[in-house]
Parts: structure tokens; sequence; C-alpha cells
């Protein structure tokens, strides 16, 4: 087979498992060995281990990075008759969660260079009725921190950082999900620090918060059989959390195999038609997606999808013009940095251990679209 037909898979996670492997089974016949599966000494040992490297004094592991912000919203009493600010430019589990736990999402427009929340548009929005600002870290990249704390503490308002694409992002000396109130990470297995299903984070550095979180994702319950809310069943499991611990180990090398892939991409776009990913003066991107702006954006798609190259186009529509949102009355043109972005953006193949020619390869099809 030619090179120039060779598939370029968007992620390849197969090859990181056979590197980890031998470390995986043995950790599956340890815990097997053991008899313990769930809330077991693996899963406590990577909550302090994850707790140490963000940079908090707790972290609480749960079922998914969905339940990670629902917890962390029932942790501080948001609910019906309250509204939280956050940005349509996300996957939809950054607002379902506050639908969840019955409060509303009010959308707030992006920056258009790092897809981030603006700070001025959600000061806009910040009404009698506001209780907290959920930013998301998106693509790998923060948002703008210092801002919106600024923000927070002007109103008296909690900040949920939704961390689930942005694990070893920084802001200046800060690691993300230590500057909020809480911090929700997701471990789905395609994120920078990835496991072998389902599994998800909170941190903080409330105790209060530490407590309610570990009861309510274990029904409520202050012992065995004894309940004193009414909580839900989020628990992550040994398995996971062997995988996880193994995975943290390596995150470090791991981040820099994702930067320099996006740095060969960079430098190759640099001077041409491709708008590439920014970075805030003094953060850290860590790429979990690697994502270009285009106006000819499906024209581009398409030539990749024909020479056998992944894609992915995250996100096709804000989350306040589709349907599910209808009811909120928001238009088109309501939010228009985000809506011209999601007409423009696309993700292209970013992993540790991406081989050189593949990286050519993207690069070249990229730009033979566009000439």
């Amino acid at each position: 087979m030619s090179e120039s037909v060779i598939p370029v898979p968007f992620l390849d996670l197969t090859a990181q498992f056979k590197d980890l492997e031998g470390e995986w089974l043995e950790a599956v016949r340890a815990s097997g060995a053991r008899g313990s599966f769930i809330l077991g000494p693996q899963v406590s040992a990577f909550e302090r281990e994850f707790a140490e490297y963000v940079g908090v004094k707790h972290a609480i592991a749960v079922a998914n990075g969905t339940d990670s912000l629902v917890l962390s919203l029932r942790a501080l009493n948001i609910g019906r008759g309250d509204e939280v600010i956050t940005t349509p430019f996300t996957f939809f589990a950054s607002a379902e969660a506050i639908d969840v736990v019955g409060a509303t999402p009010v959308f707030a427009d992006i920056l258009p260079d790092d897809f981030t929340l603006d700070p001025e548009s959600v000061r806009e929005r910040i009404g009698p009725k506001t209780r907290a600002i959920l930013p998301v870290h998106i693509f790998g990249h923060a948002a703008d921190m210092d801002s919106i704390m600024e923000l927070a503490r002007e109103h008296g308002l909690a900040v949920i950082e939704d961390c689930a694409q942005c694990f070893g992002a920084r802001v200046g000396d800060r690691v993300t999900g230590s500057i909020g109130t809480t911090g929700s990470f997701s471990f789905y297995p395609t994120k920078v620090l990835g496991g072998y299903g389902d599994g998800g984070m909170v941190t903080t550095n409330s105790a209060q918060i530490d407590e309610r979180i570990r009861r309510l994702r274990n029904h409520g319950a202050i012992k065995p059989f004894i309940h004193v809310e009414v909580g839900c069943n989020s628990r992550l499991d040994e398995i996971q959390a062997a995988a996880l611990r193994i995975k943290l180990r390596g995150i470090d090398a791991a981040i820099t195999g994702r930067r320099r892939v996006a740095e060969t991409y960079s430098r190759r776009f640099a001077g041409t038609a491709v708008r590439g990913p920014t970075t805030r003066t003094g953060d850290a991107h860590v790429y979990n997606l690697y994502t270009i702006r285009t106006a000819r954006r499906d024209q581009v798609r398409q030539r990749l999808t024909d020479r056998q190259i992944g894609s992915s186009l995250c996100y096709p529509q804000g989350l306040h013009l589709q349907d599910v949102y209808r009811h909120l009355g928001y238009q088109p043109g309501s939010l228009p940095v985000c809506e011209q972005a999601t007409t423009e953006v696309l993700s292209l193949p970013v992993y540790p251990g991406m081989p050189d020619a593949h990286i050519a390869r993207v690069c070249q099809t990229v730009l033979d679209a566009l000439d």
C-alpha cells in the first residue's frame, strides 16, 4: 500500500494500550486477588495522587464526567430557580448538568481566538438569579480564569471549572481544576488522561464540598445502610482507577507528545489560510484537540475523508440554537462569535506518538484542499 492511501486515524488508542498492557493486566489480576472492586485502595490512592498533581486538598472519584458536574452543582445547593452561566460551544453535558439539578443554563458568547467564555459576555448576563459560572476549558486550553474569578468575587458566585478536555493545562503556575470552587474532570478514553471506560473526578479545596460529594456519590449514605439525603450511584471502580494511576505516572510525557504534534502543525500552517489554536500568554495548552479554523471547513474535511484521514467537527451547532433549548428563546445572531466558529472549526488528529509521516499527510492534505 502506498503512503498516499495509508489511513490516518483521528486517535490511536490501541497503540497506547499495547504500551501499557502488561501493567494494566497485572493491576486487574491484583484487584481480582484482593476481591476489591468498588471504592477500594486503588481509588483512594488515585484520589490522593490526582489531588497532588492538580494542587488541591481534595479529589473525589465518580463514575463519569457528567456526574462530576452534577454532583458539584448539588454540593453547592444549586437547583430550581437558579441560573448558571456557561458556554454554548461545548459538549452537551456542560449544560445538561445544569438542567439535571433543575437550574437554568444561561449562555454567554465565546472569545474568537481560543473559543472559551468571553468574560464581558458573562458580565452582561449576570442577574439576580445567577448562582454560578461554569467555564469550559475547551480543546485543552484554559478559559480566562483571572477575569472569571474576578467576576465571581464581585457578585458572590461559585465557579465550576469544566476540565473534561484539559487535564494538565495551566493558567500561569496553577493547574486547571485548582482555581474555581470545584473542578470537574472526565476520564472518557479520548481525553488527555483517559481510562478504559467511563470515569470522572471532582476537585476542591473545600472540606465541606468534599464531604458532601463523597456522600452524594454513594446514595447519600454516611455509613452502610444509613442515609441522610437522596444521592446517586456514582462510584469509580478499582480497575479504572488502577489504569488511570498507571497513565497518570506518564502524563507529562503524554502531554509533551501532544504538544510536539501541535507545534508541527502550527509550523506548517503558519502564513497560510489555516488559523491554528492560540494560547493566552502565560498559559499552557495540552491539545486534547487540535482545532483549526477555515472558511472552507467543509471542503477541507471532505478532502481529509477522501484520503482516509480522520477529523472531528466539534461543534457544528451552538447549544443555544439546538431544539432542546428552544424554550430559552435564543435566536440566530444571539451569540455571533460562537455561531461563526461553528461554521469554521475542524479538529485534526493529535495524540502522543503520532508518526511524523501521518502528521505530514494531514498537513499536506489540509493545504492541498485550500490551494
